[in-house]
């Protein structure tokens, strides 16, 4: 699958088989998520890979949206930190790049995911910090639900001429 092809048809999906992902897979989606966009290449991502249920258990007893993992195969905790960050305010920016290459390079892999906001809700960024001990200059910031896509969400059309301005609103 192309990238145009990878983004034009990726879609969240919240359904998932029980089979397993692959390490391997694991790895080259890390290793797409690394090779992510940062601002002045710091780079301050970390990732937690998650695939124990009693911890998806414990993420939906403070995340409303979460219940997906309890089916997932894995999860992908995306955070950083604050002291890899050269321009301050940024790792939100630095993660949610990082994230979409989650997304996609899952996508063409043939597996399913969900991007699951965390980051700015403090209800959320604590329950993480406590179920997963984080350290202070860790901010989580988006949890990635993976698993072999149950669902077949189809593709839509979302291009807006109407949302297309050049040079001036």
């Amino acid at each position: 699958m192309d990238i145009i092809e990878s983004i034009l048809t990726r879609r969240s999906i919240r359904k998932y088989t029980q089979e397993k992902i692959k390490d391997e897979d694991l790895k080259t989606i890390l290793e797409c998520a690394m090779a992510a966009p940062s601002a002045g290449n710091a780079q301050t991502w970390h990732f937690i890979i998650i695939d124990d249920k009693e911890i998806f258990k414990q993420i939906c007893e403070f995340h409303p949206y979460a219940k997906m993992t309890l089916s997932a195969s894995h999860a992908i905790l995306v955070c950083g930190d604050i002291n890899l960050e050269k321009y301050k305010g940024r790792i939100p920016l630095d993660c949610s790049s990082a994230t979409m290459n989650i997304l996609h390079s899952a996508h063409g892999l043939g597996i399913g995911s969900v991007w699951v906001g965390i980051y700015p809700e403090e209800i959320r960024m604590n329950g993480m910090r406590n179920v997963l001990d984080l350290p202070e200059n860790i901010i989580p910031i988006s949890l990635v639900s993976l698993g072999y896509p149950d669902e077949n969400r189809g593709c839509e059309e979302r291009y807006k001429e109407e949302r297309i301005h050049y040079n001036k609103f």
